[in-house]
C-alpha cells in the first residue's frame, strides 16, 4: 500500500468514527425527548401516570354528581335507571300523559322561591314519570322545601329529580345522588348516612324511602 493510500484510509476511518459518534448522540437525544414528551402528554391529558384520565363526568368536590342541563341529567340517570322521551315540563303537563301520570313541580317550577331554573319530564321503563330540575342554588330549593314541609328529592350538586316508581328509586341508589328531605317527621334508620344540608332542618342521606 502506498503512503497516499494509507493516508486516505486513515481519513476514512476518522470520518467513520465521527459518524458513529453523531448517530449515538442523536439516538440519546431522541430517547430523552421522547421521555419528556410522554411526561408532558401525561400532564396535559390529565393522566395520573397510570393511564387514568380525569373528565367532566367526575364527581364534584362535594361528592355529589353535577349536571348543568337537561341532556346531562337524562344521560346521568340512564347510567343507572332509565329516562326516556325527555320533554319540557310545560309541554308534558299539557299532554294526555300528565293526566294519568303526573310529574312533580308543575306549579313549583313557576315559583322563583324554589330556585328551579328549568324543569323537564321523562318516563322510566315502567312508564312512570320522573321530574328533572336544574337547581343552581340548592339553598333556595331547601328553603322552599322546608316551608312546604313534605317535598323531598333525590339531588346532585346542582340538580334534583323526583321519580315515583319504587323500582326506579331502587335503581338510583347506586347513582351517588342523595335523598333530601326537610320534613321534621322524616326518620332515617340507623346505619345510613345522615348529613346536615345547607338549610337548618334539612338533611341529606343515602337512605331512599320508597314512599317519599
Amino acid at each position: 500500500m502506498t503512503p497516499t493510500e494509507t493516508a486516505q484510509q486513515g481519513k476514512d476511518t476518522m470520518r467513520f468514527k465521527r459518524a458513529l459518534a453523531t448517530c449515538a448522540l442523536l439516538v440519546m437525544s431522541t430517547s430523552v425527548a421522547a421521555c419528556g414528551s410522554g411526561d408532558d402528554e401525561s400532564r396535559n391529558s390529565g393522566s395520573d401516570g397510570d393511564g387514568k384520565s380525569g373528565g367532566s363526568s367526575q364527581p364534584a368536590a362535594s361528592g355529589l354528581p353535577e349536571a348543568k342541563d337537561m341532556a346531562s341529567i337524562a344521560y346521568y340517570l340512564n347510567k343507572y335507571a332509565s329516562c326516556l322521551d325527555l320533554t319540557p315540563g310545560a309541554e308534558y303537563d299539557d299532554s294526555e300523559d300528565a293526566d294519568k301520570n303526573p310529574a312533580w313541580g308543575d306549579t313549583e317550577a313557576e315559583d322563583p322561591s324554589w330556585g328551579i331554573t328549568e324543569r323537564a319530564v321523562c318516563t322510566d321503563k315502567y312508564s312512570d314519570a320522573i321530574a328533572l330540575l336544574t337547581v343552581p342554588d340548592m339553598k333556595k330549593l331547601q328553603t322552599a322545601a322546608k316551608k312546604d314541609g313534605h317535598a323531598s328529592f333525590l339531588v346532585g350538586k346542582d340538580f334534583a329529580v323526583v321519580p315515583v316508581d319504587d323500582r326506579t328509586i331502587e335503581e338510583l341508589k347506586a347513582s351517588g345522588l342523595k335523598y333530601l328531605t326537610c320534613d321534621p317527621d322524616a326518620e332515617i334508620p340507623s346505619g345510613f348516612e345522615k348529613q346536615a344540608a345547607e338549610v337548618d332542618g334539612c338533611v341529606l342521606s343515602d337512605y331512599f324511602p320508597s314512599d317519599y
